[in-house]
């Protein structure tokens, strides 16, 4: 595991708690940060038995425990990350599972909590693990009046949550909504099938956007038959004014104008997903950007194991 130390000049290896693997065995595993010098490792796996293991000292140690959610939390603290669990039946597998609920991987002790006040988003609410740059918590789901994709924000740590149900072009929910916050506008990324045309994977069809924090929406860009983007990697990434970018299967995709229309872009079939850090978009195997305010790109290379003129 490569770790780097707040104020280090470069990373260093750490052994990873993970069980050696010989021959032919496979594993499979997440890293999840959790604040400074604090991370949680998952074996693979979708069991509520599956083994984690915690550090709080950036990797020197680590102390073993599971995936199983223990007791409830009031609020989402500093550095946790939110998710969600099997409800009903308690412990079920994905597949098998008929309610999820949302936990909080605590930055204490690695350990799942239910979120005590949780807003109403149907049977499958889809969090989004990390906060917005506001400090705004997201989650989507199902109006439960319409049955139509809504969203969830709480700006007070999952203490409270305002939903809204997006205007989006079928009464069915779709998969799930990405939203993502910029300095002037919120983007809200409906997902699920689309109507006509050939059939894609992670399919996009329709972009909202919201001038005052996701109180309002307004419905900008709807996906037809052929019309591009029609797909969708991760995040939309908002951008100064009216700009936003979507990192589609093929091509990026670019708007200046809200998301009512688009223009090829040269490259940019990125996928983009919240960090800490700011929003990260990995460019080939190795190569990555981070960006804060989605115009300016910072780019590093990690994990490379191919010669600079490779």
């Amino acid at each position: 595991m490569a770790v780097l130390d707040a104020g280090a000049g470069e990373w260093v290896l750490r052994r990873s708690p993970l069980p050696r693997v010989t021959g032919t065995d496979g594993v499979s595993s997440q890293l999840t940060a959790l604040g400074p010098g604090r991370a949680l490792v998952e074996e693979g796996g979708a069991g509520p038995r599956d083994r984690t293991w915690f550090t709080r000292d950036g990797g020197r140690t680590w102390r073993a425990g599971d995936t199983r959610t223990v007791g409830t939390i009031q609020g989402i603290p500093a550095g946790a990350v939110l998710g969600t669990d099997c409800a009903e039946p308690a412990g079920a597998l994905p597949d098998d599972c008929r309610r999820h609920r949302l936990v909080v991987v605590s930055p204490e002790d690695g350990r799942r909590r239910a979120l005590a006040r949780v807003p109403l988003l149907g049977d499958r609410p889809r969090p989004q693990e990390q906060p917005e740059p506001d400090g705004s918590w997201w989650v989507s789901g199902t109006d439960p009046r319409s049955g139509r994709a809504a969203v969830a924000v709480s700006r007070d740590g999952g203490r409270g949550w305002t939903v809204t149900r997006l205007p989006g072009p079928t009464a069915d929910p779709g998969r799930y909504t990405a939203v993502a916050v910029g300095r002037d506008a919120v983007y809200a990324a409906e997902m699920g099938e689309l109507r006509g045309g050939e059939p894609v994977k992670n399919p996009m069809r329709a972009l909202h956007r919201s001038v005052d924090g996701g109180r309002t929406w307004l419905r900008m860009w709807t996906t037809g038959p052929s019309e591009q983007p029609r797909t969708l990697l991760g995040l939309p990434v908002p951008g100064p004014g009216a700009r936003v970018e979507i990192g589609a299967e093929h091509s990026g995709y670019r708007s200046t104008d809200g998301g009512r229309t688009f223009a090829r872009l040269a490259d940019g079939s990125h996928h983009t997903r919240r960090t800490p850090l700011g929003l990260l978009r990995e460019d080939s195997p190795c190569g990555y950007a981070l960006t804060e305010d989605g115009a300016r790109w910072s780019t590093f290379h990690l994990a490379c194991d191919t010669r600079p003129d490779d």
